[in-house]
């Protein structure tokens, strides 16, 4: 909401533009002789926000002038007192202002209605209203009756506060699209039963939000007769529907009450373009190098709650017509979700149906991967933090792990591994393994990086979350990225054991990149469901993992259940790195230690000597 208003007060000379900004400021109507053109004048409010009022001269001389102010402002307040200056806000005046291009609403006052106090306002004033949309409002004042003249600049406050253009199409005397759009989110997010009804309770819990206060029984009443007499299937014996919700704010516009609207609006973070503030969806989160970002329990709770509150069927599973229902509030299933093939990237039911465990999963790969996209999604969907903290609570940051780490864990409950290997060694049927993928033994050759993304039980019972990424064609781009490569925890090198010249692609790829040996690995011979060959390598692979200090390769098959161990021994290297390095030279040993405990005997020495000293001094 603005916090400051700059009102330009326009209309023919002798209308009282000047007399009638004199009665706000002295609170009294001066019969004298008044300025003919007031110095700006600032005024503030209990609201806080600063208002300048900026009187003009109608007189051409000064339409340079009086273009000048209208462009600074904010709003216009156009004045009229009789015929002459009724008939010429619609020949010159509102022509005048729309030759200038600006957008800014007007309000139109007739002054002096101590001269005819038995016009209808209503009747002088909505033919003008009906042919120009930029008239916000309309009201009649006196400043020598001191008739409405506070009530005057409060109209120009609040079209500048609370604006009705954005909600309201007075021509088609209806709420605007976008304004219609918010509204629907917002009664979805107050729904928390999602039975399509605010029931009394999800009311007042709206009255408590945007108002801070709640309705008694008989207001609640007062308002549901109101949409009965206005239309009769706007509520239930239940509660208001949506289309309910919608036409009480409707009434609130078509009432000048659209301050009503504006606080509901605001309290759920719209701007005043009807789109949700940047600062709401894309708070300052940042992850330093080489940490990560997951999601809190309070982010993992969020999550299981809106799960189970859209299961309407109870299988355990979200169907297509859930997830939409789910996403109803938001831009649609996000981007990255489409980008890394989400369908295929977690764990389903046999159904189809996405399961808790693929939900929380797919959640705890968007956080990893795109914190931001996360923070916007948690926004959309309607995560309140406790105390306004905001989203970032649902969010935290791990310790930063270091290259080459060789003691102590990683701490962290998210992994990402690079599952590398030649074409055709198993790389994607371990992905779908991983997602308890039926095995198909027809060989599709990878184009674009796929990612698969499950929780691993590991000793202990500790769980974690892992990440299999399979690079595709894009593999030596990625491999030569160190950013891409900053994000990754593990590496998985595969080979197809039954396959003479697999494991010489390993080999040619760690002396292409010899900065992949600043990451963790493990060595894993696929396929050992069939028969084991020789490699055409200048070392066999254990012969080779064995002359770089590495474990022997884990033979596993798809075909077997002891492949969960694949996914256990990956997860456990990422997070106790330091025996998933190759040592390739003696590596120096570290007398750090033992310099510490010379320099302390040493001292430990010199201090008894001293003593002993000390003592024999006084004897000598």
């Amino acid at each position: 909401m603005a916090d400051s208003v700059r009102i330009v007060v326009c209309g023919d000379e002798g209308t009282g533009k000047s007399s009638l900004i004199t009665c706000l400021v002295k609170d009294v109507f001066v019969s004298g002789k008044v300025q003919a053109v007031l110095p700006p004048i600032t005024i503030g409010s209990p609201d806080n926000i600063t208002t300048t009022i900026v009187d003009t001269s109608a007189l051409p001389v000064d339409r340079n002038a009086l273009r000048k102010e209208i462009r600074r402002s904010n709003v216009i307040l156009l004045i009229y007192s009789d015929h002459y200056s009724y008939e010429r806000v619609s020949l010159f005046w509102l022509p005048f202002f729309r030759s200038l291009g600006v957008n800014l609403p007007v309000i139109l006052c007739a002054n002096k209605a101590d001269l005819a106090p038995d016009v209808e306002a209503e009747e002088e004033m909505m033919p003008i209203m009906a042919e120009f949309k930029e008239i916000d409002s309309c009201i009649r004042s006196s400043a020598k009756d001191h008739l409405n003249v506070n009530e005057v600049f409060y109209l120009c406050q609040r079209a500048v506060t609370h604006p009705i253009a954005p909600l309201y199409d007075s021509k088609e005397q209806t709420l605007k699209p976008a304004a219609i759009a918010a509204l629907q989110r917002i009664f979805f997010l107050c729904d928390k039963d999602q039975d399509g009804l605010l029931n009394d309770e999800e009311m007042n819990n709206l009255q408590r939000r945007c108002f801070n206060r709640t309705l008694s029984d008989t207001e609640l009443e007062e308002i549901k007769l109101v949409l009965r007499k206005a239309s009769p299937s706007s509520t239930a014996e239940d509660g208001i529907s949506e289309r309910g919700f919608i036409l009480l704010n409707k009434i609130f516009a078509e009432k000048g009450r659209h301050e009503t609207t504006w606080t509901i609006l605001r309290a759920f973070h719209y701007t005043d373009n009807l789109s949700l503030e940047d600062s709401f969806l894309h708070p300052k989160f940042e992850v330093p190098p080489f940490a990560s970002a997951e999601l809190s329990p309070i982010g993992y709770r969020f999550f299981v709650d809106l799960f189970l509150l859209f299961d309407k069927d109870n299988d355990g599973g979200l169907n297509d017509e859930e997830l939409r229902a789910l996403f109803k509030p938001t831009p649609g299933i996000p981007a990255f979700w489409e980008e890394s093939s989400f369908s295929a990237s977690t764990v389903r039911s046999d159904a189809g149906h996405i399961t808790l465990q693929g939900w929380l999963a797919q959640w705890s790969m968007t956080t990893f991967m795109e914190p931001a996209t996360a923070l916007a999604y948690l926004a959309y969907l309607g995560f309140e933090g406790h105390d306004k903290a905001g989203t970032t609570v649902a969010l935290k940051v791990t310790k930063p792990r270091r290259r080459r780490r060789k003691t102590g864990k990683v701490e962290r409950n998210v992994v990402h591994c690079y599952v590398l290997g030649a074409r055709g060694s198993g790389k994607s049927t371990i992905l779908d393994t991983f997602l308890n993928r039926p095995f198909s033994g027809t060989y599709n050759p990878t184009i674009k990086p796929r990612t698969a993304v499950n929780s691993v039980e590991l000793q202990g019972g500790k769980q974690c979350y892992l990440i299999l990424e399979e690079l595709g064609e894009l593999e030596p781009a990625i491999l030569d990225n160190e950013a891409k490569l900053n994000a990754c925890d593990v590496i998985c090198y595969t080979y197809d054991s039954s396959d003479p010249d697999s494991f010489q692609h390993i080999v040619e790829l760690r002396q292409k990149y010899p900065h992949l040996d600043q990451l963790p690995a493990i060595y894993a011979a696929l396929k050992a469901d069939l028969d084991k060959t020789t490699q055409r390598a200048e070392l066999q692979p254990d012969a080779y993992t064995r002359e770089i200090g590495m474990n022997a390769p884990l033979h596993v098959s798809a075909r077997w259940s002891s492949i969960s161990e694949l996914f256990i021994n990956i997860a456990e290297a990422a997070l106790v790195p330091v025996n998933a390095f190759p040592k390739l030279e003696e590596e120096p040993v570290d007398r750090t230690s033992l310099y510490i405990a010379a320099s302390v005997g040493v001292v430990a020495a010199m201090t008894v000597y001293y003593i002993w000293r000390h003592r024999l001094l006084p004897n000598a």
